[in-house]
C-alpha cells in the first residue's frame, strides 16, 4: 500500500524564494552538517522527498533551515519550512538561535495556542539531561554575520536593565512586545556575528540570555506559564554557551522557582541540587546562598525538614561574604539579601513556622531601598500579613494587605492580581466576622480588581 503524505507547501515556498536548485540546496546543507561535525550523504533526491512531505532524520531539520537563511541571507526557521515549531521539545533543539526566532513570532503574532501554553512538568528536568557541547557546535556553524564588539554587547546590557526596571515597576504585561521584539529581531541575530574575541563572545550570548530570562520572568508574571517555560530553556541554552558553571546553574534555579511557584515540585530538588554543584567555588558566595536558598524553598515544599534548615543555614553562613562581586545575572534580582530572606520566609512558611516566616519577611522589607523592586516589596508585604494573620494578628494583617495594595495599582501583573483576589477573598471573611478595616480593604480589592478588568 502506498504511503500517503501532504506535500510540504512551507518547504517548497521558501527554496523558491530562495531561487536554488535541489542539487545546490542539497550541497549547502552537506556543508552545515559539516561544519557541525556531522557527515551527510544529503542528494537532490532528498529534497524532492521532503518537499512531497517527507520527514528528514535528526538534526538534518536544523542544517535545511541554516542552508535555506544563508541563501535567502534572512534567519529562516524549521517551523517556517514546516518542519516543526517551538514547544518544550524544540526548546532544548539543536538550534537554539531558531527556537528563538520561532518563540519571538508566536509572541509578536499573540498565538494563542503558544500564549495558552500548559507548563509541562516533564520539562522541569531537561535540563539535568542537557549537553551543550553538542549544541555548541551549531552555535559555532551559525557564526557567518557581521562583526559586533564590546561596545554593542554593553548597549545590549544597558537596554536590558532598562527593560528590567520597567518590569519591576509596571509589571510583566509592560512592554512585553517590544522587549521580545528586541531580542528576536536584534540581539538573537547578533549571536551569529563574528567577536573580536572569545571573552566578547561569551558576554554577548550571556547578554543574550539575561533578556530571554527577563521575557520568561514577564510570561510567568502574566500567568502565561508554559511560554515562560520556553524561554527559560532557551535563556538556559544560551547561559550554557557563555558560562555553563554559574550563568546556566543561574537559569536552572529560575526554573525551579517557577515549578514551586505553580506547586509543581517533582525534579524541583534534583534540578537546585543540581545547580548548586555546579557553580560551587565558580561563582562568589552571595550568589551561591541564593543557590541554597532555592534548595531549601524545594526541600521545604516536600516536607524534607532536616534537609532545609541545613541549607538555610549554608545560605545564611554564604550571605555574610561579601568580598567577590555579583554577577549581573544574579543582582538583577535585586538586593541579594533581601532574596534570600524572602524565600526563606517562603521555605519556613511551606514548613508552617509562621513566626519565623514573619522575621524574615520583615528582614526581606528593610534590605530593599525604598522605591526599588517595587513588585518584589508588594508580594513580600502580602506573605507578611499571610505569616501575621497565621499567628491570628488579623487586625495587623489587614494594615499590611492594605500597604500592599499601594504597590499594586497599574501594576500588569497576574501574580499581583491573584495574591489581591485572595486579599479580597480573605477580608471578606473578616468582614463578617467584625474585624476592624476589612470591609474598607474588602472594597479597596474590588476596586483595584474592577479598574484592571
Amino acid at each position: 500500500m502506498t504511503e500517503s503524505r501532504t506535500p510540504n507547501a512551507e518547504l517548497a515556498a521558501v527554496i523558491a524564494e530562495a531561487g536554488v536548485t535541489y542539487y545546490a540546496l542539497a550541497r549547502e546543507i552537506r556543508a552545515v552538517a559539516a561544519e557541525a561535525g556531522e557527515a551527510l550523504g544529503t542528494a537532490p533526491s532528498a529534497i524532492a522527498y521532503w518537499v512531497a512531505g517527507g520527514t528528514p532524520s535528526g538534526r538534518t531539520r536544523s542544517y535545511i533551515a541554516e542552508a535555506l537563511s544563508r541563501k535567502i541571507k534572512r534567519k529562516v526557521t524549521v517551523a517556517e519550512v514546516g518542519l516543526g515549531c517551538a514547544g518544550i521539545g524544540e526548546a532544548l533543539s539543536a538550534d537554539p538561535l531558531a527556537t528563538a526566532a520561532d518563540l519571538g513570532r508566536s509572541v509578536m503574532l499573540r498565538r494563542r495556542e503558544f500564549l495558552n501554553a500548559a507548563f509541562a512538568t516533564a520539562a522541569v528536568g531537561l535540563p539535568l539531561a542537557y549537553d551543550h557541547e553538542v549544541v555548541a557546535a551549531t552555535f559555532k556553524a551559525a557564526g557567518n554575520g557581521g562583526a559586533v564588539g564590546a561596545e554593542e554587547v554593553a548597549v545590549v546590557r544597558q537596554l536590558t536593565e532598562m527593560f528590567r526596571s520597567a518590569d519591576d515597576k509596571l509589571g510583566g504585561g509592560h512592554g512585553l512586545t517590544t522587549v521580545t521584539a528586541y531580542l528576536t529581531d536584534t540581539v538573537t541575530p547578533m549571536l551569529r556575528a563574528r567577536f573580536p574575541s572569545e571573552a566578547v563572545r561569551a558576554d554577548a550570548f550571556g547578554a543574550a540570555a539575561q533578556l530571554a530570562c527577563l521575557v520568561g520572568w514577564k510570561h510567568h508574571d502574566l500567568g502565561r506559564d508554559g511560554a515562560a517555560q520556553q524561554y527559560y530553556l532557551l535563556g538556559y541554552q544560551l547561559a550554557c554557551e557563555c558560562d555553563p558553571a554559574g550563568h546556566g546553574a543561574w537559569l536552572m534555579r529560575a526554573m525551579t522557582h517557577q515549578a514551586l511557584d505553580l506547586g509543581q515540585p517533582g525534579s524541583c530538588a534534583e534540578l537546585g541540587e543540581e545547580a548548586l554543584r555546579r557553580a560551587s567555588g565558580k561563582v562568589d558566595r552571595q550568589t551561591e546562598a541564593l543557590l541554597l536558598v532555592t534548595c531549601a524553598r524545594a526541600y521545604g515544599t516536600v516536607g524534607e525538614r532536616g534537609k532545609a534548615a541545613g541549607a538555610l543555614l549554608a545560605a545564611e553562613d554564604a550571605l555574610s561574604d561579601t568580598r567577590d562581586p555579583v554577577p549581573s545575572y544574579a543582582a538583577a534580582s535585586g538586593p541579594v539579601a533581601a532574596t534570600v530572606a524572602s524565600h526563606t520566609g517562603r521555605t519556613l512558611t511551606a514548613m508552617k513556622d509562621y513566626s519565623a516566616a514573619e522575621r524574615h519577611y520583615r528582614t526581606a522589607m528593610v534590605a530593599r531601598t525604598p522605591g526599588t523592586y517595587q513588585r518584589g516589596h508588594a508580594l513580600t508585604m502580602v506573605n507578611l500579613g499571610k505569616s501575621v494573620a497565621a499567628q491570628h494578628r488579623h487586625e495587623e494583617a489587614v494594615g499590611l494587605w492594605n500597604r500592599s495594595l499601594d504597590f499594586m495599582d497599574g501594576v500588569a501583573s497576574d501574580r499581583s492580581r491573584k495574591e489581591v483576589r485572595s486579599i479580597r477573598t480573605v477580608a471578606a471573611g473578616y468582614r463578617r466576622r467584625g474585624v476592624l478595616g476589612a470591609a474598607s480593604l474588602e472594597q479597596r480589592a474590588t476596586e483595584l480588581l474592577r479598574a484592571r478588568a
